[in-house]
């Protein structure tokens, strides 16, 4: 039995169609935590048991944790709370069922950056390190998918860079960091959800092909779109503003300025790419087949 939380989320979403086809081979049995089951397609509702809740709750986990083997764990993020808030309240009552209920492996999304001289001021990243810290003591054998900032983030400049052909940042337009596809990090979840022969606590990294800049990004961004794009940097007292402006807890705002300014500051760089930790898709593929569509259509 492998339960997903988050089914329905920018990872989830791509884990779940993986799954569903491993799982008759592998003999597994799914079940997702879902506070809304009708945003599961039809076909999927069909072949899992769906507990409905949020898995922040600790009569949800408890209920859903019970007869698992593994747990996909994924914390999404709560612009009304404190980041260390936000990890820590969905993390202690599934800590407490993981060990109450026997679970065996968890496979939990986390972020770079243990290890680095910024690793404890890096506002989200920071929570979500010590997210994997409060899992790990329980004793179960946890893989913490150590990602980088994802592709998919650009989608939420996709009305700028049409209207525009701009998007914007907080770090240097040279900083070269890793950046991935949330397939990719889905597919990585879904083969150790499959094959638990692994054991302790380890961090997974999932670093994409190559690292690149916002200018890099840019270049291709314009290759791909066959318009022009460029990157405006933006100031971290700007990002703030906005972001509050929005509506968001000061708090969290906080977090996601730290968060960027430590990925400034080398958060992201600290792991060598090898054929282990290299993810597949390119930011050029990724281009073609889903920021493309999203900016002209």
């Amino acid at each position: 039995m492998i339960v997903i939380t988050a089914p329905t989320g920018n990872i989830g979403r791509h884990l779940l169609p993986l799954l569903l086809e491993a799982a008759p081979t592998h003999d597994e049995e799914l079940r997702v935590i879902a506070r809304d089951p009708a945003r599961l397609p039809d076909a999927v509702r069909e072949r899992v048991e769906v507990v409905i809740g949020s898995h922040g709750d600790t009569e949800v986990v408890d209920q859903a944790f019970e007869g698992a083997d593994a747990v996909f764990w994924l914390v999404p993020p709560d612009s009304s709370l404190a980041p260390a808030d936000v990890w820590s309240s969905f993390t202690r009552p599934a800590a407490k069922a993981l060990a109450a209920h026997g679970v065996g492996h968890v496979v939990g999304v986390s972020a770079l950056g243990r290890g680095t001289p910024v690793a404890d001021r890096a506002g989200l990243v920071t929570a979500s390190l010590a997210m994997d810290d409060l899992i790990a003591r329980t004793g179960v054998a946890y893989r913490a998918l150590a990602n980088p900032s994802f592709f998919e983030n650009l989608l939420e400049e996709a009305d700028s860079i049409r209207e525009k052909g701009v998007f914007t940042d907080v770090v240097d337009a040279d900083r070269k960091a890793p950046l991935a596809a949330v397939a990719d990090i889905a597919a990585v979840a879904a083969r150790l959800l499959l094959d638990r022969s692994w054991t302790g606590v380890e961090d997974v990294p999932v670093l994409g092909p190559q690292d690149l800049s916002p200018n890099d990004l840019a270049r291709i961004m314009t290759e791909q779109l066959g318009r022009p794009v460029r990157y405006e940097r933006q100031s971290i007292e700007d990002l703030r503003t906005t972001l509050v402006g929005y509506g968001l807890d000061e708090a969290f705002v906080q977090g996601i300025a730290d968060m960027k300014q430590a990925k400034d500051n080398g958060l992201d760089i600290g792991v060598t790419r090898t054929a282990d930790t290299a993810s597949p898709t390119t930011f050029e593929q990724w281009c073609a087949q889903t920021l493309r569509p999203a900016v002209l259509s």
